[in-house]
């Protein structure tokens, strides 16, 4: 038998102890180390992020992209506005729906998806973080992030 209090421990206030901050702070960090590689294609971390939507789906519309990268209309408006000017993504009105606009890769975009290949190794050895290492932090992710938009949701 333990003398341990069953009684969780009063949540800490320092800066340190916050799992959002640990989750800002790794965020800043991995974007960071993209940077270099991503900065050779002329992308920015959101550009390629919508680069990898469209390389995976093909053209899809501005709802669904935004969608799959958990984002608004209003953010992901300017960052396809900035990728056409470079002739990486055409934007055009579906024919089926004056109200919806759909986006896909121009050649040029298609020319990076096979110069990008290396950007998801570029994590690994960059940290030198295993893919199993990998793989489990990316599922606790997830699983969080399931978790804390479940809490966002529930009415306080």
């Amino acid at each position: 038998m333990t003398n341990e209090d069953p009684t969780p421990a009063a949540p800490s206030p320092l800066l340190d102890d916050q799992l959002c901050f640990a989750l800002y702070a790794a965020q800043r960090a991995v974007t960071a180390a993209y940077r270099p590689v991503l900065e050779e294609l002329g992308l920015t971390y959101p550009q390629y992020l919508v680069l990898l939507v469209l390389w995976e789906r093909g053209e899809t519309t501005v709802k669904e992209l935004a969608a799959a990268l958990r984002l608004d209309y209003g953010t992901v408006s300017p960052l396809l506005k900035r990728l056409e000017s470079a002739g990486v993504v055409r934007r055009e009105r579906a024919a089926h729906d004056e109200r919806s606009v759909l986006v896909a890769c121009t050649g040029r975009g298609e020319e990076l998806r096979e110069r990008a290949a290396c950007v998801p190794g570029a994590l690994l050895t960059a940290t030198g973080l295993g893919a199993e290492e990998v793989a489990r932090l990316r599922e606790e992710l997830w699983k969080l992030t399931e978790r804390a938009h479940g809490a966002a949701e529930r009415p306080a």
